[in-house]
């Protein structure tokens, strides 16, 4: 199997994941938390779509984001009390630790495949994170700051 040639390193493999692209089977119905996990599929989508030699800076920017996304849910979680935020908060700190993880062996090493690993990894990881434990948030923070039930999104699960 060869890649494409690419003006900055060779393009992800063509039996790699298909692009990951926001769908609106991603909504729970609290509104910060869905704009956020846009801007995450955005953030993963360029990290999987570039070069081998521009990686590190689209690890960085994943990094940057994760941060930001995984402290405010973080924050949320803990300020109001949210009751199985301690099984979250540590999903959230392993996907961090993994990503740092990534980041020094593609610095030290090189290892672009490592990489492409992780980024298939968390494209596996999203959808079942978001439907199993940020439902639960978005549903509770709902009800937390808006007084009332998070509006009932209907999902084509076909």
């Amino acid at each position: 199997m060869t890649a494409a040639a690419h003006p900055t390193g060779p393009a992800p493999q063509a039996d790699a994941e298909p692009p990951f692209v926001w769908t609106d089977a991603f909504l729970l119905g609290y509104g910060p938390m869905d704009d956020t996990h846009r801007e995450f599929v955005e953030v993963v989508h360029a990290l999987q779509q570039a070069a081998d030699a521009d990686l590190l800076a689209a690890l960085d920017a994943f990094i940057a984001h994760a941060q930001a996304h995984f402290g405010s849910e973080d924050r949320w979680m803990e300020d109001t009390g949210f009751p199985p935020r301690d099984c979250h908060i540590k999903e959230h700190a392993a996907v961090l630790a993994s990503a740092e993880a990534v980041r020094q062996t593609l610095i030290d090493d090189a290892d672009v495949d490592n990489c492409r690993g992780f980024i298939d990894a968390l494209i596996d990881w999203f959808p079942g994170h978001a439907d199993h434990l940020d439902s639960a948030l978005s549903h509770w923070m709902c009800k937390q700051r808006m007084g009332g039930k998070p509006v009932v999104l209907r999902r084509d699960l076909g």
